[in-house]
Order: C-alpha cells, then sequence, then structure tokens
C-alpha cells in the first residue's frame, strides 16, 4: 500500500466516524438513544437496512464465492422482496401500535416473561456471536495482507465502532451508514469497472467465457434437500431466514423502528427487498469477472500468500517449487484451450466449443490438483494452518492489480462494511439487554437517564466480547456461509415465536415456551448429525432448511403441547405465569 492509500483508507473511515459523533452527540433520555427520536425519513431506514445487512463479510467472501462457484448463491436472495412485503404488513403495524423499543416486547403482551426472556436470550446468543465474526471476518483477511497484528486489527476495528455507537446511538448508527454505503458500493461498482477493463477480450467474449465454464449459472430449479443454494431453498428456507432476521433481529427492527411514520419504515422495507437483489447480482458478477481475468493472468497457486512466503522459508521450498512449476505449466496449456474456445464461440462451430470445454475442464482440475498438494504442504509445515483461501481472492485482486489510491478505497470499503453492520449488532445488543432483561426484570424503578446510560455501558460491554471473541475465533469454510449457518441454528425457533403470537390466538405462553426449548434442542441435534450415518440412515440437509424446519416445529409443537393443556389449563399456566 502506497501513501496515498493509507491515506484514503484512514481518511474515508475516520471522517465517517467523526461525522456520526458530531451529528448525533450527547441524546439525553433513552427515547432518543434507543429509538433516535423517531424521525428517520425512508431512504435513511433503507440504506441502514442495507448497510446492516452488508457486512464486510459480503464484500470479502461473495466475490470469492462466485470465483469459486459461479453466481449461483444469487438464489439465496430470491425470497427477500417477499419477506420484506410480509413484514411491512404483519409484522410492522403491531410493533407500531404498541410502540415498543424491541421486537421482545411484543412478545410479553401476547405470552408472558418467560417467553419474552427466552426469546431474547436466543437473540442475545446468536447476535453476540455473529458480532465477534463481523469483526473477525475481515480482520483475519486485512491482518494477512496488511501485515498486521490480528489482535490490533480487531481492537481497531472494535474500538472505532464503540466510540460512535456509544455516543450517539441508535441515530448515530443509521446515519453513519448512509455515508458506508456511499463508500462500499462506490468502491465495488469502481472495481468492477477496472477489472472488466484489464481482461484483455471485448466484454461479449467475457461473458461468454464464464458461461461456458460454468460461472453463470444463476438459478438451478432442481429441487435438492443437501443443496444449499436452488430456486427452492432461496424461496423457502432463506424465505424464513429473512423473515426473522429482518421480522424477529432487533439489529434490523431497531433500525425501521426509527422511521417517523409507520409508511416510512415500510417503505424503507421495500427499498431493501428490490435494491438488495440487484446489489448481490453486482457483487457476485465482480467475483466472476475476477475468475475470468485469472484465466488470462495467471493466478497465485493459493491466494492466501502469507502461507506460500512460510512455505519458502521451510524446508519444503523445493517441492513447493516444483509444484509451482508445475501450476504454470498446466496454465499454460490451459491458455492455449481458452484462446481455443474463443475462436469457436466467434465461428459458431458448437463441436469445437464442446471439445475445447473439455479440455479446459481437465486442465482445471490439474489446476485443483497441484492447488491441493500445495495446501497439504502447507499443513504438514504448520498444521494449524488456514489452506481456504477463497475469503482472499478479491484483496490478493485489488492489492496485486489495482492502481495506488483505489487500492486504498477498496480496503475503506471492507473496513466501512465491518463497521456499519457490527454498530447495528451492538446497538441492538444493548437495546436488547437494557429493555427486555436489565429494566424488565434486575433494576425497573430506574429514570429514563439511567437507563440511556445504561445502554451506552452494555453498547461498550458487547463490543469488549465482540471483539475478544474474534480474538479466539477460527476461519470457517466460508465466512459469509458461516455467519448464515450461526443465524439458522437460532431464526427458525425465533420465528416460530412470533408466528404463533401474531397467527395462533389460542395458544398461549407455556404451550409456545415448551415448544421453543425443544425445538432448539432438536436443531441443534441435527446440525450436530447433519452430513453423517446414523443407524444406517443418512442425514444431509442444507442448513438455510434449518430456518424453515424450526419455525414449523415450534407452531406444531405448540399446537400439540396447547391441545395436550386443554383451555382450562392454559388459563391456569397463564394465571401462575
Amino acid at each position: 500500500m502506497s501513501y496515498l492509500d493509507w491515506s484514503i483508507m484512514f481518511g474515508t473511515l475516520l471522517a465517517i466516524a467523526a461525522y456520526g459523533v458530531y451529528k448525533t452527540y450527547g441524546p439525553k433520555d433513552m427515547d432518543k438513544y434507543l429509538r433516535g427520536g423517531d424521525d428517520l425519513n425512508w431512504w435513511t431506514i433503507g440504506l441502514s437496512i442495507m448497510a446492516t445487512q452488508a457486512s464486510a463479510i459480503t464484500f470479502l467472501s461473495t466475490p470469492g464465492q462466485a470465483y469459486a462457484d459461479g453466481m449461483r448463491f444469487i438464489q439465496f436472495y430470491f425470497g427477500l422482496p417477499v419477506a420484506m412485503i410480509i413484514i411491512s404488513v404483519v409484522f410492522l403495524p403491531i410493533y407500531y401500535r404498541l410502540k415498543v423499543y424491541t421486537a421482545y416486547e411484543f412478545l410479553e403482551s401476547r405470552f408472558d416473561l418467560k417467553t419474552r426472556t427466552l426469546t431474547a436470550g436466543l437473540f442475545l446468543v446468536q447476535r453476540g456471536l455473529a458480532a465477534g465474526i463481523t469483526i473477525y471476518a475481515p480482520s483475519i483477511i486485512l491482518s494477512t495482507l496488511l501485515g498486521w497484528n490480528l489482535t490490533i486489527t480487531n481492537v481497531f476495528i472494535g474500538l472505532m465502532v464503540i466510540v460512535y455507537t456509544v455516543s450517539g446511538g441508535t441515530k448515530a448508527v443509521s446515519i453513519t451508514q448512509k455515508q458506508q454505503m456511499a463508500v462500499m458500493m462506490g468502491g465495488m461498482v469502481l472495481a468492477g469497472i477496472i477489472v472488466v477493463q484489464l481482461i484483455p477480450v471485448d466484454f461479449s467474449q467475457a461473458l461468454h467465457l464464464a458461461g461456458k465454464m460454468e460461472k453463470l449459472n444463476i438459478v438451478n430449479f432442481e429441487f435438492d434437500l443437501s443443496d444449499r443454494y436452488n430456486f427452492w431453498s432461496g424461496v423457502t428456507g432463506a424465505l424464513f431466514l429473512f423473515l426473522s432476521y429482518f421480522g424477529t433481529d432487533q439489529s434490523q427492527v431497531q433500525r425501521y423502528l426509527s422511521g417517523r411514520s409507520l409508511t416510512q419504515s415500510r417503505m424503507g422495507l421495500m427499498m431493501n427487498g428490490f435494491l438488495k437483489v440487484p446489489m448481490q447480482f453486482v457483487i457476485l458478477f465482480i467475483g466472476v469477472m475476477v475468475f475470468v481475468f485469472y484465466q488470462f493472468f495467471q493466478p497465485p497457486v493459493i491466494f492466501n500468500t502469507i502461507q506460500l512466503d512460510k512455505l519458502k522459508e521451510s524446508e519444503y521450498v523445493d517441492q513447493l517449487q516444483e509444484l509451482e512449476q508445475n501450476y504454470s505449466e498446466v496454465f499454460e496449456q490451459k491458455s492455449e484451450h481458452i484462446q481455443k474456445l474463443l475462436g469457436a464461440i466467434d465461428s459458431e462451430d458448437q463441436q469445437e466449443v464442446l471439445r475445447q470445454q473439455a479440455q479446459i475442464a481437465e486442465q482445471s482440475h490439474k489446476q485443483e490438483e497441484v492447488r491441493d498438494q500445495v495446501k497439504a504442504l502447507i499443513v504438514r509445515h504448520d498444521p494449524l494452518a488456514e489452506t481456504n483461501d477463497t475469503d482472499y481472492v478479491f484483496m490478493r485482486f485489488v492489492m496485486d492489480y489495482l492502481p495506488q489510491g483505489i487500492v486504498g478505497l477498496l480496503f475503506a470499503v471492507i473496513f466501512s462494511a465491518a463497521m456499519s453492520s457490527t454498530a447495528s449488532e451492538l446497538n441492538a445488543l444493548s437495546a436488547t439487554t437494557t429493555m427486555d432483561i436489565y429494566k424488565r426484570s434486575v433494576y425497573r424503578s430506574g429514570s429514563s437517564r439511567h437507563y440511556m446510560l445504561s445502554s451506552k455501558w452494555f453498547t461498550a460491554l458487547w463490543g469488549v466480547f465482540a471483539v475478544l471473541f474474534a480474538t479466539y475465533a477460527t476461519l470457517f469454510e466460508n465466512l459469509i456461509q458461516a455467519v448464515n449457518l450461526l443465524g439458522s441454528l437460532f431464526y427458525g425457533t425465533i420465528l416460530g415465536i412470533f408466528l404463533v403470537g401474531f397467527f395462533l390466538k389460542w395458544v398461549g405462553g407455556r404451550a409456545v415456551f415448551s415448544a421453543a426449548i425443544l425445538t432448539e434442542v432438536l436443531i441443534l441435534v441435527l446440525h450436530y448429525f447433519n452430513g453423517k450415518t446414523v443407524y444406517g440412515w443418512s442425514i444431509d440437509v442444507g442448513y438455510l432448511w434449518y430456518n424453515a424446519i424450526g419455525c414449523l416445529l415450534v407452531m406444531l409443537i405448540a399446537m400439540l403441547v396447547q391441545l395436550g393443556m386443554g383451555p382450562g389449563k392454559q388459563m391456569q399456566g397463564e394465571l401462575d405465569s
């Protein structure tokens, strides 16, 4: 990184944080601190919702996901617009009518205190861990690329977020997210334009090449429970995930509860519903174009080049050099077939296209075999080393090929994304801890100022927890999948509780509480045995289906328990609770 890159990166980040502190410093009561004064317009709400979901993981992992697996991840978002409509019609009016600070307040008015506390507790566990991953995700990549200490990187991100989130609360989060979204999408679009210009063939040929190498496989209608990303998992399993995330997760609910009216909040949600899919498409497409670029320019055998540098200083250096030579030879052979494929496409020789596709697939397989051998060397040298490198693909390309200034801007994009989503999470964790646990069950007679100050302390404490978790976390298969998996383990149960509250008026608190406990245990057991064979039965379920399974199980078990209790017993149970 040049001095220009460092200046742009730090200047952007400090300016955003300072702006958030300046515009929102010193709210004097709990209402303004937790709900921002209820005066945000729809487009601020929409951008805040998008920025909350678009963490650094989105910009680090999604291009790498497309590089390795093509565009099919876009199917994950097919259920999002439908989820936004349902939330706008069903969830929002209830929240506004009750004037809640958190989504979980509704559950006490509908059921009882223990159901509210249980659901808030599930949220705190899930979102508290997710906040750690949100910091850890960019830190592990950026510390490697920039040569920073991992702990220092975690503290740098966490401290900047804590400063302006503690200072200004909900409004500081929402206001800064407008600037962060501008930096994030502006930087990514600019990177996309540059990578297309760097590809040494015209745009139509780049698209043809990506298509023939199966990277533009956007929609798959084949029904397969074990497939993580297809049309059916997107419009069912992911739909339940989005209903729970946007409808019951306080990090999102707090964004639109600060709207100046029900209409403004609905418009903000719909803005997210209709812009999120194109946004993800653009980010995935950039990853595909990076893949096409590396068909003409030899990629590193491992994108995490720090691991390669360590091997070059070990006793395995001769084996590494031999493998790198093999990798270069395979790349040259593959390049020849790619040129022949482009020629066959131009001449519309379908038979030759198929022959060259087969040759390219064979050479790609050989490349992966060489990569696997290098990874084996890395592990032999350091058994604790992480060899999965898809999360490094995009930023490795940025550092190696983009001009000065743009590199700093793209690093600012990653840091801004980490700050935006982490700020929302800390803000929501603080609000839930204050309103659903501390104010409701620990200290009920405090003043508005007391609870505002308590929220600030809880924000800081959750920030410290997130930084500590990030420091001791380990790298997952793919960071964006790790966050979606963590959410899927809890969101189905939480959504089921809310849907019982909305639609099954005859089911009471004891029934839904029991159902939630049992369902969460079953989901965790299912995940533990998923991918294994138990008593001759093979269990293989894509984790997105956990959301639908958990939600439906809560509703079904709650109804059965309620029927078993009978109306008289239920009434007595409610009075006892």
